[in-house]
């Protein structure tokens, strides 16, 4: 009886491999090189994404944080110097009544050494900020979007009348429109 079972597990083999198939040894070559190939390439590229990833998280939230921290410690307070008020007519053809721009400007300049530079040149930057001023109309100024262009407008003039040094920005302490 145990020969009867042992035959037909072997004609089951038979029928399960195919016709005329070899046995379990040479179809356990190709089968057990393939797949494990395919596992250590997957395994390869998987470890090389987590390296990858971790080596780039390390550089951005602790190995350049310290160079951040370094550079913030460094920095100079910046220096603030007051304009004269300014008061111009603004430009407005075919209008009955005239209106005024009134600003109050505050330079930010990156140091200390800057404001010397800059109080011997202030008549002709008071100059170049009453003719640019005095071309504008009421509706250049409307929104946050004209008195921004205003800002970035004042600031490259002040930055060419001052030569080869820059100013940081120009900040506005007062503006009316009247």
């Amino acid at each position: 009886m145990a020969d009867a079972k042992a035959g037909a597990l072997d004609s089951g083999a038979d029928i399960e491999d195919g016709e005329g198939a070899p046995g379990p040894e040479s179809k356990s070559k190709f089968s057990l090189k393939l797949p494990s190939l395919k596992i250590l390439i997957i395994a390869a590229a998987a470890l090389t994404v987590l390296v990858g990833g971790a080596g780039a998280s390390y550089y951005f939230f602790f190995a350049r944080g310290h160079d951040a921290k370094a550079e913030a410690t460094a920095a100079k307070p910046a220096v603030f110097v007051d304009m004269p008020e300014i008061l111009v007519n603004l430009s407005n053809p075919g209008a009955e009544r005239t209106q005024y721009l009134k600003i109050k400007v505050v330079l930010e300049l990156p140091d200390q050494k800057m404001v010397d530079q800059i109080q011997p040149v202030m008549p002709r930057i008071m100059d170049a900020f009453q003719t640019y001023l005095r071309e504008l109309r009421p509706s250049d100024l409307d929104g946050s979007a004209g008195l921004y262009r205003l800002k970035e407008e004042l600031t490259r003039r002040i930055n060419a009348s001052i030569g080869p040094s820059r100013i940081n920005a120009v900040l506005f302490k007062e503006i009316v429109v009247q």
